[in-house]
């Protein structure tokens, strides 16, 4: 890959300060680095490869001269200024809700369906942590037996919902583990000790934003708009790895062992599956590792054709920065 020009938008934030760790860790071909935030960060500085770099404020001109743009700065954020990077002749990867289901927008995981990728306008989407986590071990399934129907629950860490709420949980743990009332302000309920539906607003069916935005992006990622997804996600007091219960009824019949045998040689997973020691994934073993550990993998009784397993992704990695950097060196190996 050739050295390209690229610009972090949103870089102070959980899944922009994953953008720059990843970006140093795969050696990803760097000749110019823009680092973009709001107005109150504008001027502070960030290392990246031995070297200090301003943030600088993001504006509309923000982008001449860019090859390539990460953007995590947030949906509102993203449909004003992304579409500036395009005219400007970037190509931005964008890991906000903002374009995901935007029919002339690629939402892409690379181990599922990297040729989207090549079918951009300048925007390609990257999908949300949750159905990312989920897709990458049942694609290889849907390869062999396809998928009918989905049914997920999730368990899902605070730092999907930002650096802030990964620090809440810490600062509420001291404060009720003190015995004192535990402060509130990223989550509308306590996390530390707790679980709760997850905090995204409730649509018409009673499904919240998280729900739905796995339901149509599995479709889409899929290209299968017959495949049915049902699911149910929770918050829970982990700081960043997402869990997922899946359910699976299949076209044909694939035994157990079928499927952890697909699973051993699928691209970005791991099988962790050990009845004997009752060790299967866990969100404390998935945190900072790109793999979706995959396991509990066992025929499901109550329906015919039924798969269940359980997985573990680390949320800023594969479900977040990992991903839309994948993304981004698909698309450079053809430049």
């Amino acid at each position: 890959m050739k050295p390209l020009r690229v610009a972090v938008l949103g870089v102070t934030g959980a899944v922009g300060q994953e953008f720059l760790s990843i970006l140093e860790e795969r050696k990803f071909p760097i000749s110019e680095l823009r680092l973009l935030a709001s107005k109150r960060s504008a001027g502070k500085e960030v290392k990246f490869r031995d070297k200090q770099y301003k943030i600088e404020e993001a504006t509309p001109d923000s982008f001449q001269g860019i090859d390539l743009v990460l953007s995590s700065a947030g949906g509102s954020v993203s449909r004003a200024l992304a579409p500036h990077a395009v005219r400007a002749g970037a190509v931005v990867v964008d890991n906000t809700s903002a374009f995901r289901m935007d029919p002339e927008v690629p939402l892409v995981v690379p181990e599922i369906n990297p040729e989207d990728i090549f079918k951009h306008k300048g925007m390609i989407a990257n999908p949300n942590c949750s159905t990312i986590i989920m897709l990458v071990p049942l694609f290889p399934i849907h390869r062999v037996s396809r998928i009918k129907r989905v049914v997920v629950s999730t368990y899902q860490s605070a730092s999907g919902a930002g650096a802030q709420a990964m620090k809440e949980l810490r600062i509420q743990a001291r404060e009720i583990l003190d015995g004192k009332i535990p402060t509130k302000a990223a989550f509308p309920h306590q996390i530390a000790f707790n679980l709760f539906s997850h905090n995204s607003a409730i649509q018409e069916g009673g499904f919240c934003e998280e729900e739905i935005k796995m339901m149509k992006e599995t479709k889409k990622i899929f290209h299968d708009d017959e495949i049915k997804v049902v699911a149910t996600t929770v918050r829970v007091p982990v700081f960043r790895a997402h869990s997922e219960s899946i359910m699976i009824e299949l076209e044909k019949e694939i035994s157990a062992e079928e499927v952890k045998s697909i699973l051993l040689k699928a691209p970005g997973v791991k099988v962790v599956d050990d009845p004997k020691g009752n060790h299967y994934p866990m969100p404390i073993e998935a945190e900072g590792h790109d793999e979706i550990l995959v396991g509990r993998i066992r025929k499901d009784p109550t329906v015919e054709k039924g798969i269940a397993l359980f997985v573990s992704g680390d949320q800023l990695r594969k479900g977040a920065a990992l991903n839309a950097v994948q993304i981004a060196e698909e698309w450079a190996k053809k430049l």
